[in-house]
């Protein structure tokens, strides 16, 4: 619950050009599951979506399948008041990842800037092994990189080189690329961004 009214706080008592993720155009994660070349009919995960604008352009873009999760409720609305009736074409779960059981398995898995927020080994645990075993196509994936910040919104968070990363999902993920970039938040300041995209590894069954 500490989590969760934290959030709750943030977005209750900031407006986006207060807080540093915030994006017109997210224009990298767009390029990025554009990769992937998805049927229109993919299920995809934003994970920690909040109110971002992710959701309005993968639904300009005709995809079907979207759902946004995040454990602010009050972030969930935002998007939804945004969107108006396109809302209704959006499946949205309030929930802490940490929490989150899929009912599906999802194409792809796009988290831009939530699983850094994961510093104990158990959390991070438990999130790789929630994409592992309810992901089965392809997960892009973006934290603070070492030349990032060491918190945001006041929170401690993991820090990631290429290796870090690729290693935690390495058993059932093949690396697809990862690159460094520069966010400039809304006030102007440089965040520095481990964007990576990975593939879901076939599993090999010897035959009878």
């Amino acid at each position: 619950m500490e989590i969760k009214n934290h959030w709750e706080n943030v977005y209750a008592t900031k407006t986006p050009e207060q807080v540093s993720w915030t994006q017109a155009t997210p224009q990298t994660s767009l390029d990025l599951i554009a990769t992937f070349q998805l049927p229109k009919s993919a299920n995809i995960i934003d994970v920690g979506g909040g109110d971002s604008h992710l959701v309005d352009f993968l639904l300009e873009l005709g995809y079907q399948n979207i759902t946004v999760l995040d454990v602010s409720g009050k972030a969930l609305e935002r998007a939804q008041k945004r969107l108006g009736e396109k809302a209704k074409n959006v499946e949205w779960i309030e929930c802490n990842i940490l929490d989150f059981t899929p009912t599906k398995q999802y194409d792809l898995w796009h988290d831009r800037a939530a699983f850094h927020f994961l510093t104990s080994v158990e959390d991070i645990e438990k999130y790789v092994d929630t994409v592992s075993n309810f992901v089965c196509n392809g997960l892009c994936i973006a934290t603070f990189s070492t030349e990032g910040p060491l918190k945001c919104s006041g929170l401690s968070i993991s820090q990631y080189d290429e290796k870090k990363l690729c290693e935690l999902f390495d058993n059932c993920f093949k690396k697809v690329a990862c690159h460094t970039e520069n966010h400039t938040t809304p006030f102007d300041t440089k965040q520095n961004f481990l964007f990576c995209t990975f593939q879901k590894k076939i599993v090999k069954t010897e035959s009878t």
